[in-house]
């Protein structure tokens, strides 16, 4: 057995991005319908759909058949293999795919374009492969480990993306997502207020995985936020690095629910430096 070349197994996540997607936008034209199923999850502003389940269904499908050892960290299912579990536990080629079949779930409810299928392969650990598709604006983001990343988008050849050249804090464009609990939310919000005066502004989209992307296009200068989940991050945090960004948490940490930062390198430290003083009071930030 041989360690899965991330080439392949890149392969293998845009074919399943394909097939959520399809479904995904063929699911809108539902949207209005009585049967429309939306449900609300850890609170009522964190919505989930009968789409969120039936791509994720359709991601694990197409992953486990060709690869029925692997194991899938979907948003909607947790953990879940196909294959016989002591038998997989034996092999060292197990990839671990993490998946969020359906990012920006209120902008897909809302009709919005921004919302992603993301979908990231893992190596003992490391992820080494990753794509994130947005099928309402014909574009879709690539990287595996070591190779850059890539924008396919409808009719053009595919181009290599590096981060935006760094300018100051004060005029950076920040991208920035909000948490669904309620005392979070209120957090987040003075976070903003003090560090809005400091930077050129902030835009919110609603995707985790998109802004991380956007980073590495240099569509924003900057992203951050508190309290993703491994399915929110992992693909964009390969586009991002791979595009050049830096992406860390405060003062050193792994990226991770506690703080996601990307920006990039020239930039990341002053920015660092405003979020952390922004959360623990302000300190140091411009009036």
């Amino acid at each position: 057995m041989t360690t899965p070349d991330p080439a392949d197994l890149l392969a293998l996540a845009r074919a399943a991005c394909d097939a959520a997607d399809s479904l995904l936008v063929a699911g809108l034209a539902r949207r209005h319908d009585e049967a429309w199923q939306v449900w609300s999850k850890s609170s009522a502003t964190d919505l989930a759909t009968e789409m969120d389940v039936a791509a994720e269904r359709v991601v694990v499908e197409t992953l486990l058949t060709a690869r029925p050892f692997d194991v899938v960290l979907g948003e909607e299912g947790g953990v879940q293999r196909s294959g016989d579990l002591v038998a997989a536990e034996t092999r060292e080629d197990v990839v671990t795919w993490v998946v969020d079949p359906l990012d920006g779930t209120t902008n897909y409810v809302y009709a919005l374009p921004h919302w992603a299928v993301s979908i990231a392969a893992q190596v003992n650990g490391v992820t080494v492969a990753g794509v994130v598709s947005v099928p309402m604006m014909g574009e879709r983001f690539t990287a595996v480990a070591g190779g850059g990343a890539w924008l396919h988008d409808s009719g053009n050849a595919a181009r290599r993306l590096v981060v935006a050249e760094p300018p100051t804090a004060a005029q950076a464009l920040v991208a920035t997502g909000f948490g669904y609990a309620e005392q979070r939310r209120r957090e987040q919000g003075a976070v903003i207020a003090s560090l809005l005066p400091a930077v050129r502004d902030i835009r919110r989209l609603g995707a985790a995985a998109i802004d991380l992307c956007h980073v590495a296009c240099g569509r924003v200068d900057a992203y951050f936020e508190r309290g993703l989940q491994p399915w929110d991050l992992a693909a964009g945090q390969l586009i991002a690095a791979e595009a050049g960004a830096r992406v860390e948490g405060l003062e050193g940490a792994l990226a991770g629910e506690e703080m996601v930062i990307a920006a990039a390198p020239g930039l990341f430290v002053e920015l660092h430096d405003l979020i952390s003083s922004a959360s623990h009071g302000g300190e140091g930030l411009a009036p």
